[in-house]
């Protein structure tokens, strides 16, 4: 059998080891449809997996990388045929099926949606988990009666790449985007994404009040903790914050107080093991209101060999917006 590059994860004497090798053909896991893969992404979550600093990875050995977008080279699904470009998020890749951060991938068909027309495979990846779970926090807070009429939208960790993406979706629909970052030097990039106002996270980084001064109708954080705590008491009455992150930790230092004095909402966002219909919603309306030319603006391209030093950068929060990594 062949061998491709890939980027293996093995277990160590201390914590696991992150390295670019070669990866026999014979150890892909079992599934019904093998992409070559082209472009990938670098998320917080395989910033953790490649570091060791979280046990995001469930089986050794591991390919990292837990998003991926090509073409398909061999199928024995209905619904797919060598030619097709895909992309495929989450549902384990790089925790507990082999990922994303390697020249092959094979995958359930099931996992897989077709790109959207006119949508390029770095393009995706340029989107990735990050900005997918953007979306999905959109259409949750759409569903839960949000519109720009409603009054001011906050997004946290807004920098990075769920707050980036976000950011520049709710901008070009038509809301009041209120962006949260720990870097302020990062303003002139957040107000060309779209945002009106720019606050330091300080702002909302402090013990959260049961409730405090209404400032904000709705919004997605992808940073937990303290931060979603204070969104939650300064939320507007009916309003709602969706959560889809745990930058700052997974805990939740509030109270009841937003839920039955104000009627405020907290929306759970899982972007891994999300049901396909809404997924081929979500993917349609990226390429339908993510501007492109704010989406190359976000981006910054990396090589495969070039991931595993990154990996530190990202937990650290040194990086902007989305990085795109190119696989051949």
């Amino acid at each position: 059998m062949a061998t491709f590059k890939a980027i293996r994860i093995d277990k160590a004497d201390k914590g696991t080891a992150a390295a670019l090798t070669q990866f026999d053909e014979a150890e892909l896991m079992d599934g019904d449809v093998t992409v070559a893969v082209e472009w990938s992404t670098l998320n917080y979550k395989d910033g953790l997996a490649v570091t060791g600093k979280a046990p995001v990875v469930r089986r050794f050995p591991m390919i990292a990388g837990i998003d991926f977008a090509g073409k398909v080279t061999h199928s024995s699904h209905p619904s797919w045929k060598a030619g097709d470009k895909v992309a495929c998020t989450g549902w384990g890749l790089g925790e507990t099926h082999l990922g994303a951060y390697a020249e092959k991938a094979r995958v359930k068909g099931d996992w897989l949606v077709r790109l959207p027309d006119g949508l390029s495979a770095r393009e995706a990846m340029a989107i990735g988990t990050a900005g997918f779970t953007a979306m999905l926090a959109v259409l949750a807070l759409e569903k839960q009666g949000l519109t720009p009429q409603a009054g001011p939208v906050v997004v946290t960790g807004a920098a990075g790449g769920v707050g980036s993406v976000a950011t520049a979706v709710l901008a070009k629909l038509g809301y009041h985007v209120i962006a949260s970052t720990g870097r302020l030097s990062e303003a002139s990039y957040l107000k060309d994404l779209g945002a009106t106002e720019v606050i330091d996270r300080n702002e909302l980084s402090g013990p959260a009040k049961p409730l405090a001064k209404e400032r904000w109708a709705g919004g997605v954080d992808s940073v937990g903790s303290t931060t979603l705590a204070n969104l939650l008491s300064m939320t507007r009455y009916g309003g709602a914050i969706a959560a889809c992150g745990l930058a700052a930790g997974m805990d939740l230092p509030s109270s009841v107080a937003p839920f039955i004095l104000r009627a405020v909402c907290l929306l759970g966002i899982d972007s891994v093991m999300c049901p396909l219909p809404l997924r081929k919603i979500a993917w349609e309306r990226l390429a339908r209101d993510l501007d492109r030319t704010k989406l190359s603006e976000i981006t910054h391209e990396i090589s495969l060999d070039q991931v595993v030093g990154m990996g530190p950068q990202i937990l650290a929060g040194q990086v902007r917006g989305r990085i795109v990594v190119k696989i051949v």
